[in-house]
């Protein structure tokens, strides 16, 4: 049982590597990063694959996994600390075909992060709410509450900047 569960895990990363990266960039805008997201991911669930429970669960199973080291790769990047020469080197990089439009993704970004990671679920990963509730690890309600308090300060922070645009 264990063994067809571990070829499912690795068929479904298999399968999905376009969505982990599109989910990883959106999360930490640089392609290094999200690739070592990714790949730290990767290697905790081919490790840890023995707590599958459900063979149903991998999906919810493996995007918890993979925004915890999303969020992991946020974290130390926030500690480190640039001297002048280092910041003059480092160039902002354009990953095709994932970028964003500019006004809804400057505005997403002011959201705080849990209701970031709940929008990007639902409409970039097109997850249901019981999906989303599983991976963030909040109640099926508390998700819906995130969700829509995000859209309506969306919605009224992109009316806004169209106010100042005009």
């Amino acid at each position: 049982m264990k063994q067809i569960l571990y070829e499912r895990l690795v068929q479904y990363i298999l399968e999905n590597q376009d969505r982990f990266y599109r989910i990883a960039y959106s999360y930490t805008k640089h392609q290094e990063d999200a690739l070592d997201a990714i790949q730290s991911a990767v290697c905790k669930a081919l490790e840890a694959h023995e707590n599958i429970k459900n063979a149903d669960a991998i999906k919810t199973w493996f995007y918890r996994i993979l925004i915890n080291e999303c969020l992991t790769v946020l974290k130390k990047r926030s500690k480190v600390v640039l001297t002048a020469d280092a910041a003059g080197q480092e160039a902002f990089y354009y990953e095709k075909g994932y970028e964003q439009e500019g006004d809804i993704e400057q505005e997403l970004e002011k959201l705080e992060m849990d209701v970031q990671g709940i929008i990007k679920l639902r409409f970039f990963e097109e997850m249901s709410l019981k999906e989303i509730s599983t991976i963030t690890g909040f109640k099926l309600n508390t998700v819906k509450t995130k969700l829509y308090r995000g859209l309506k300060l969306l919605k009224e922070n992109i009316q806004e900047a169209d106010l100042w645009a005009d």
